[in-house]
């Protein structure tokens, strides 16, 4: 139920789990969360949500993937060397009186932390209890909600326990929350079997908030008696007016039609429902579009009566807060409630294997455009057993897993790839956060006659491996990534004790041992020891060839391309509105617009003080006055400007290299994407790509390079960079600046197959974010409209870089000479000491330590200054545009500069916005409007204020919304609560939680766009300060994006074309697919 400070990046890459948006890498298990999630990433480093622009880091070694035993996600740990002290035994004591029951206790040395598992007596709730010295707190509650068909009632359910409860009785005490808290993590989400509520909050008070309000939302929501809310929700009939088309609203209905929209999600829900035909995991608990509409009212209650119980309960809290007062808060809640049956009935069945393979054929939409000859997609899928596996051998299949997917080298990846049968891989390979794993793998882009050479590849290299195993180098290799990954312990700007959390859960929820999977020191290191004294192929190959090879529960599925499916699909949903409204009287008709008007009037109208007022809330004493400081020293080493930062890092070095990109042809600009991949994932002179990875991956915690640019407030020309960033264990600093000057230097641009599937994998990418995340696009659009920066962003990410893909794959052979020549004069164009600068995060003794080896590293580069260059100044035109694209819902943006209007930046602006996004568009958009998402971001770089809308019916009614809300601020009344709110919530955004890594990288692009201490100081005061008459005065600078704003819009033909229709040709048409 997130808004979204809009991610400019123009390709997001996240391992978290992300709320009622789905950013999953992977087809399964599917997660549905209950609203875009907020990405804090420009906060953490400036002083409000204001945007900056990278392109996707090309790294050796991909972030690794979530598993229930050998997660490669890192584990949790306290943020301090040594454990808190707790006296657990007087903690017992109080937890025998509080109704608990201790069932075991065990210290984690991998998280340095204590865990209790508790049972409450009364209701038989389990609770986890974790302690250390973390101080991003966190806490989870989670049901068993296994769905017996696909009317997605889990996950309707999921949004609608956050829309007020008997404590909080006002809409949405979850988007009070979101206005008014320290959060670190606010979130929930649907998997097929279950459903989580976690929060998270590194302020004490704030933390016990969160977890009040969603105890209280679970077990006591409104919406068992609300019927507006689940029509809110779930689904709708919507009549405006008897003489009008009747249609289908509601926000979880306009999601799952996104959802519904994109080919590899279509093929994943095939796959697993393929795999699962007669237990829970064959429905789709998120909700097929066609099927929600059935789900009744008296459904809905009766799931959420039967399994949000105490005793169908797993709830865990984890970090520094008092153990005792965590079961204080739980025993006021369980202790309502009597013993339920709900276990024995949310069991889920395990399915069967099957006698023989299985295959079937689907249909995704598609678009007219192209050769749809070569746009089939196949994944073959394993179940691997009828029951739970034994530690070792799940430990074995995450290990091998990694071995065969885990990255560019690995021999399944690359060999699939390298055959020219398909653009990009499907599948997730090992799955096993459901009750069975998985295993799935295929790709797409395949040409209709080769459908069966794929499967035949898959089978033969398996086959392969299994009879010649792996080299000592790929497992090493695997081993050092997947090590590396579990002591780092670095979870992003997930919080930690999350991670650690939907790791137990894996087990816990089917009711397993759930500190199994925290503990991987004596199973990784009996591992090890197989290895060694077997070899790998004793360890692997028996595993390959019973859970692969010779195991017959095989189902591969065929995805063909069908243009005709999308217009097929609205038709039918037409249809039937027609007939049901064919069936109805007059009086129906006039009794169902009367309540859509009601719905509508209720979605639009503010709740009444008096229920604000029960959200609890902090207050502006209980925030720090000064923003969050990051030890910096600005040095030099060899002529070279050098950041350190001094930071306790678990024996990690992180380092940044950054070169000007500034001395770069206007004509090499798109090839920058391709030349950063290049670097990684093709070889030198002394080593092939595979070689060269597997160096990287056994000395190093990954190495990526990437393009960053953004606009520089008060300045024409933007801030173009291209960084290289790696990350090593203290004892390999060498190897890691080595390896640096390797890549940056040594590699090779030879290999023109390596690049032609570059080229394949980028359009296919790309290609796949129109369809999901069609937001991004339009946002990078209007920005490319609008500055100079946003041009380069999107000539490297956008649509000008995906027709720029296309126009390359069609010439790359007759024209490689010159492409290689060109990535050769982009190395020595950019690779030079001159206008570089590094940045070192680690302790003191660390930093002293990996000098030597930078100023090495250093002296190795190139000393050559490149001829000057004028600055690049271009944009796009500056016309309303609407990117075509075969979809059933559609995003919808509007975008102004309001610098160019005449405003000087305030801090106030950064509540504004959030207060926006949070209340009038989150009203009309989303509420009312039926958009999953709707938000608003202000780049304070470039001065560009934009609108967004995420999976929406609407189309010129959501730029009616936009376009209203000047109007909406001139109007606004604020009291002291919601103003005390406003910036509360703002502050939390700028002080949002980072790890030691990213505070160093964060200071690292401070210092790029020239922000000091002094001007983050002076932000944080405005923030602080911010009064009533700021929104009243912000309007009009809202008129100037209402007025002069550019419109581009992700959406379907048919809207478009009535769209314009209605306007007489409002937009500029390209379609796209």
């Amino acid at each position: 139920m997130e808004r979204v400070a809009l991610l400019r990046s123009l390709s997001t890459r996240s391992t978290s789990v992300c709320r009622r948006i789905l950013f999953r890498p992977r087809p399964r298990p599917r997660l549905f969360s209950s609203g875009p999630h907020r990405c804090k990433q420009q906060a953490q480093f400036l002083y409000g949500a204001a945007a900056f622009r990278w392109q996707p880091a090309t790294s050796s070694a991909p972030p690794v993937r979530l598993r229930r035993y050998l997660s490669f996600s890192p584990s949790a740990v306290s943020t301090s060397p040594q454990p808190a002290a707790q006296d657990f035994d007087a903690g017992h004591d109080i937890a025998e009186k509080l109704g608990f029951d201790k069932i075991s206790e065990q210290f984690i040395s991998e998280c340095k932390s204590t865990a209790v598992l508790y049972k409450h007596k009364k209701t038989g709730a389990e609770v986890i209890s974790v302690s250390n010295d973390d101080e991003n707190k966190v806490f989870g509650i989670v049901f068993r909600t296994p769905p017996k068909d696909s009317t997605g009632i889990p996950h309707i359910l999921e949004h609608s326990v956050l829309c007020g409860s008997r404590k909080y009785p006002l809409k949405e005490p979850f988007v009070e929350l979101l206005k008014g808290s320290l959060n670190t993590f606010l979130n929930a989400f649907t998997y097929p079997d279950r459903t989580c509520y976690p929060v998270a909050s590194t302020n004490t008070k704030d933390f016990y908030n969160l977890v009040d309000v969603y105890l209280d939302a679970v077990f006591f929501p409104k919406c068992v008696e609300d019927f507006q809310i689940f029509q809110q929700e779930g689904w709708h009939y919507e009549l405006n007016d008897p003489a009008e088309e009747m249609t289908y609203k509601g926000v979880v209905f306009n999601e799952m039609k996104g959802v519904y929209s994109q080919p590899d999600n279509i093929l994943g829900r095939a796959s697993q429902q393929a795999i699962f035909p007669e237990n829970t995991y064959g429905v789709d608990s998120g909700g097929d579009p066609k099927i929600i509409p059935n789900l009744t009212f008296e459904e809905f209650k009766g799931f959420h009566q039967k399994y949000y119980h105490p005793s169908n309960a797993r709830i865990w809290f984890y970090g520094d807060d008092d153990p005792v007062e965590r079961l204080r808060i739980l025993s006021a809640y369980l202790d309502q409630f009597e013993v339920s049956p709900a276990p024995n009935e949310s069991k889920v069945e395990a399915q069967k294997l099957f006698k023989e393979p299985v295959r079937i054929v689907e249909k995704y939409p598609a678009g007219e455009g192209g050769d749809l000859e070569k746009k089939y997609m196949v994944c073959v899928n394993w179940l691997l057993s009828d029951g739970p596996l034994d530690l070792e051998t799940e430990l074995t299949l995450g290990f091998l897993d990694h071995l065969l997917l885990g990255t560019p080298a690995s021999p399944l990846r690359r060999i699939l790839l390298e055959s020219s049968l398909g653009e990009a891989i499907v599948g997730g390979g090992v799955e096993d956060e459901l009750l069975q794993p998985q295993f799935s793998i295929g790709l797409k882009g395949v040409a209709k006659d080769d459908i069966g050479k794929v499967e035949e590849l898959i089978m033969n290299t398996l086959k392969t491996l299994a009879e010649e195993g792996f080299t000592t180098e790929a497992v090493e290799a695997s081993m050092n990534t997947i090590e590396f990954s579990l002591r780092e312990n670095n979870t992003g700007s997930f919080p930690r004790g999350l991670s650690l959390m939907l790791r137990s859960i894996g087990k816990w929820i089917y009711d397993r041992n759930p500190f199994e999977p925290l503990t991987y020191e004596k199973p990784l290191q009996s591992l090890k020891e197989r290895i060694a004294n077997e070899g790998t192929k004793a360890v692997f190959s028996p595993i390959i060839e019973k859970f692969i090879l010779n195991n017959p529960h095989r189902v591969t599925v065929e995805m063909q391309p069908d243009p005709e499916k999308a217009s097929r699909d609205e038709a039918e949903e037409k249809e039937i509105l027609q007939k049901v409204k064919a069936n109805m009287t007059q009086e129906d008709l006039a009794e169902l617009a009367r309540a859509t008007q009601e719905l509508r009037l209720k979605q639009e109208t503010p709740d009444p003080p008096e229920a604000l007022r029960s959200v609890p809330c902090l207050s502006l004493q209980d925030i720090p006055k000064k923003p969050t400081h990051v030890p910096t020293n600005i040095g030099d080493v060899n002529g070279v400007k050098v950041l350190h930062h001094d930071l306790f890092t678990n024996d990690v070095v992180y380092s940044e290299v950054v070169f000007d990109m500034t001395t770069l042809k206007k004509e090499l600009l798109q090839l920058v994407p391709l030349f950063c991949q290049s670097l990684l994932e093709m070889g030198t002179k002394d080593m092939d790509f595979v070689q060269l990875n597997q160096l990287i991956g056994r000395k190093t915690g990954g190495i990526s390079v990437y393009p960053f640019t953004s606009s520089m407030r008060g300045q024409v020309d933007p801030c173009t960079r291209m960084i290289i960033r790696g990350k090593a264990m203290s004892g390999k600093v060498e190897d890691l600046f080595n390896l640096m000057n390797c890549i940056l230097q040594d590699v090779q641009f030879t290999d023109l197959q390596r690049f032609k599937q570059f080229v394949s994998q980028s359009k296919a990418r790309m290609e796949s974010r129109l369809r999901g995340s069609g937001h991004g696009i339009a946002a990078a659009r209007m920005d490319a409209k609008l500055n100079v920066a946003g041009w380069i962003a999107e000539q490297m990410g956008g649509i000008s870089y995906l027709n720029f893909l296309r126009d390359l794959e069609k010439r790359v052979d007759q024209n490689w000479d010159e492409l290689s020549s060109s990535l050769e004069e982009i190395r020595q164009s950019i690779f030079s000491r001159k206008g570089c600068l590094v940045n070192v995060t680690a302790d003191e003794k660390n930093l002293n330590h990996s000098t030597k080896f930078l100023a090495k590293f250093l002296d190795s580069l190139p000393n050559s200054a490149s001829a000057e260059l004028d600055p690049l100044r271009n944009h796009l035109p500056p016309v309303n545009e609407a990117i075509v694209i075969p979809t059933q819902v559609n995003y919808v943006g509007k975008a102004g500069n309001v610098y160019e209007a005449g405003y000087q930046l305030n801090g106030s602006a950064h509540v504004i916005s959030k207060y926006i996004g949070n209340t009038w568009l989150w009203d009309r958009v989303r509420v009312s409007g039926g958009a999953y998402g709707g938000f608003c971001d202000f780049d304070t770089h470039s001065g560009v204020f934009s609108y967004l809308s995420y999976r929406d019916p609407n189309l010129l009614k959501t730029l009616e919304v936009y376009d209203g809300t000047a109007s909406f601020l001139r109007e606004l009344e604020l009291d002291h609560d919601s103003l005390t709110k406003a910036i509360i919530g703002t502050i939390g955004d700028v002080d949002s939680y980072q790890l030691p890594d990213a505070k160093g990288y964060s200071s690292l692009l401070r210092h790029l766009l020239g922000i000091t201490n002094e001007e983050r100081e002076r932000r944080r005061e405005e923030i602080l300060s911010t009064r009533l008459k700021d929104f009243k005065e912000f309007a009009d600078v809202l008129e100037a994006v209402k007025d002069r704003g550019v419109v581009v819009a992700v959406a379907s033909q048919d809207d478009v074309a009535a769209a314009n229709e209605e306007r007489n040709d409002f937009f500029d048409v390209q379609k796209v697919l």
